[in-house]
């Protein structure tokens, strides 16, 4: 394979196109607290397995699974390591909502495995299948008929008196917000070396264009379409005029800093999942990741056509040129006249 741009997709390489098919693998990540997730997954072991595809499972959830690696053929393999779990595996079926493929980009971020989101969730805005499609996607993933699309990611460090206290990376987003309820933090924002303005508020988001559409989304930023390299930045309700959302360069460091005048803690959270306190005089910089998130495309569907199913957007009285080219084709077929028999 190729690697793709930002956004980009690129064709999985089929391996009838060599002489000797190497061992496929595929990794199987599930909330398995639930129970739809866990009998969807225990499809995906059978199935594919059947099919000759080695699966992955990690220990602990092929116990919550009931799975017994020796029951199927080729054997079901096993790991305690997350670090490592995607080694050597041509994708990751994630089954669960939006935290659960969260999660899963953890799992493969070192590997940049792409990542198939199954969804069991709500909106599920990073799922590429819903519950009713496991039996297309199994077939999906055993014919190799899928593409896979980069998107850019975030890299996240936090300082203290000059010392690296802290780094991470977020797919949707890094909020740097106040740890008590009761108080504003005071943060002045910093792009590319240069000041930008002070906040007293609840907290600032910087979001990628995937995350556009979670807490971005809700703290009343911008939607960004995948395809567009670009870095959000959302104040949360934030005690001045100039307040507004703001979209960067890709390029550009953002820099926030917990004016060492607060009297109480900061809190940076990463993608919701992975947080660590902040106290007054903290640094948190953020910028482009050096490793993107790799998702699992079953279908090259628009991005528009993604948010009006998600989110239910009534697009009812569009005639934009598709519809008027439907419209056209219908009344030439109700035009061709018919035989008299015919019904």
């Amino acid at each position: 394979m190729t690697d793709g741009g930002i956004g980009q997709t690129e064709v999985v390489t089929t391996s009838a196109q060599y002489d000797a098919a190497p061992v496929r693998r595929v990794l199987v990540l599930a909330h398995t607290r639930r129970d739809d997730a866990r009998d969807v997954a225990r499809s995906f072991v059978k199935e594919l397995s059947a099919h000759g595809i080695v699966v992955r499972l990690l220990r602990s959830e092929a116990a919550d699974l009931g799975v017994d690696p020796a029951a199927y053929d080729p054997a079901v393999e096993l790991t305690d390591s997350e670090t490592d779990a995607s080694r050597g595996c041509e994708l990751t079926v994630v089954i669960g909502g939006d935290g659960s493929i969260l999660r899963a980009a953890e799992v493969t971020h070192k590997r940049l495995t792409p990542v198939l989101g199954v969804n069991l969730g709500h909106v599920g805005f990073l799922a590429e299948a819903e519950h009713e499609d496991v039996a297309a996607t199994i077939e999906a993933i055993v014919a190799q008929r899928y593409t896979t699309e980069d998107r850019l990611t975030l890299d996240v460090r936090a300082f203290h008196d000059g010392e690296l206290v802290y780094s991470t990376f977020a797919v949707n987003e890094a909020s740097v917000e106040k740890a008590a309820r009761e108080r504003m933090l005071e943060v002045v924002v910093e792009i590319d070396d240069r000041p930008l303005s002070r906040w007293g508020c609840d907290g600032v988001v910087c979001a990628t264009p995937t995350g556009s559409t979670a807490y971005n989304f809700s703290a009343g930023g911008p939607i960004v379409w995948p395809q567009v390299e670009a870095l959000c930045i959302v104040p949360l309700s934030a005690h001045a005029l100039f307040a507004r959302p703001m979209v960067v360069a890709p390029s550009s460091v953002i820099a926030i800093e917990v004016l060492s005048g607060n009297q109480g803690a900061g809190v940076l959270w990463c993608d919701g999942r992975r947080s660590v306190d902040l106290p007054p005089g903290a640094r948190i910089e953020v910028s482009r990741g050096l490793r993107p998130v790799r998702l699992v495309r079953l279908h090259q569907a628009p991005f528009t056509d993604r948010l009006v199913a998600k989110f239910g957007l009534s697009v009812e009285g569009w005639r934009g040129s598709a519809e008027k080219r439907r419209q056209a084709r219908s009344a030439a077929d109700d035009a061709v006249p018919r035989d008299e028999g015919s019904p």
